[in-house]
């Protein structure tokens, strides 16, 4: 016991405490131990005693975790932390990038309602298939409700199906403008990182006052994406739509030009096949060196097969 007015002794934990109050396993607390993750406790006779220190560190890695990194990045970045240059720009930073990119906020739906707004009959493939898209998410120990991460996504399924389109087009749809989206995302960030954020991160780990920088940017930036992307999908709309009226209305349609760009549908298991072998990203480039390789090889097989006929 502290004497009176003295300060409280520092808690103290043995490894069975300190998993139940960090929520980590006694097996993961060692792991971390071993890859030089978690400070080795104090050693007291034939116990190991460990502080505050170490359940704060278990709560820092499992945050890092939660926010997608692995463990050797967090171990570059507790090191630095121990080294003295600081983590809370770093910190910052990963709370920023990982912050909500929309003011959408979700919401829950109930099953019967689910039901009702798609056809009123019970869809076990279609209720599958949106959890798997994360459209739906699971409410624990809820099997009459369910979470609606993007409830705007979810009202223009409900539109698309009552105007006629089918479930199972919807999920197609959605699959493959999901892997357009990324790869426009990911060429947004290739595209700041280049020549906006590459001078915060030329240090690994970049150091506290540059991620503080690199927070305040991203919260710049962040609107950026989607004012762009707003603005060009209502251009390329505009001059689409257009085209598609008068195809549609006019007798004879204009002939399509040779050089301009034709969407091709495909189903969604070749696109989620192509993604897992490529990345999200490289799926358009990917498709189309592909249908150009199989063009060269049938046009040689055809002059191969057809050899000009002597004299």
């Amino acid at each position: 016991m502290s004497s009176g007015g003295g300060r409280p002794a520092p808690a103290e934990y043995r490894i069975e405490d300190l998993a139940h109050h960090s929520g980590a396993t006694v097996r993961t607390i060692r792991a971390y131990q071993d890859r030089g993750l978690l400070p080795r406790p104090e050693r007291r006779g034939r116990s190991n005693v460990y502080g505050d220190t170490h359940l704060a560190r278990l709560r820092q890695i499992a945050d890092l975790l939660d926010r997608g990194y692995t463990l050797a990045s967090i171990k570059e970045l507790l090191e630095a932390w121990d080294a003295g240059r600081g983590l809370g720009g770093v910190l910052g930073l990963v709370a920023e990038v990982d912050g909500p990119w929309t003011d959408e906020k979700a919401d829950r739906i109930s099953r019967k309602d689910l039901d009702a707004t798609f056809g009123g009959k019970p869809d076990e493939d279609a209720i599958r298939e949106a959890i798997e898209l994360g459209v739906l998410e699971r409410v624990p120990d809820r099997d009459d409700e369910f979470l609606v991460p993007s409830p705007q996504e979810l009202a223009v399924a409900a539109e698309l199906y009552e105007a006629g389109v089918p479930l199972t087009a919807i999920s197609g749809h959605l699959r493959e403008l999901r892997v357009q989206v990324e790869h426009i995302a990911s060429r947004f960030l290739e595209f700041t990182t280049e020549h906006v954020f590459a001078r915060y991160l030329e240090h690994r780990p970049p150091t506290d006052a540059d991620a503080a920088e690199a927070a305040t940017m991203v919260r710049r930036l962040r609107p950026l994406a989607q004012q762009t992307v707003d603005a060009e999908l209502a251009r390329a709309m505009r001059l689409f739509a257009t085209r598609h009226l008068q195809h549609h209305l006019s007798a004879d349609p204009p002939p399509v030009r040779d050089d301009e760009p034709r969407p091709v549908t495909l189903p969604s298991g070749t696109i989620r096949a192509v993604q897992r072998l490529v990345g999200a990203e490289n799926v358009a480039a990917f498709i189309a060196a592909a249908a150009e390789r199989e063009v060269q090889t049938r046009t040689l097989d055809a002059l191969s097969s057809n050899p000009l006929s002597e004299g």
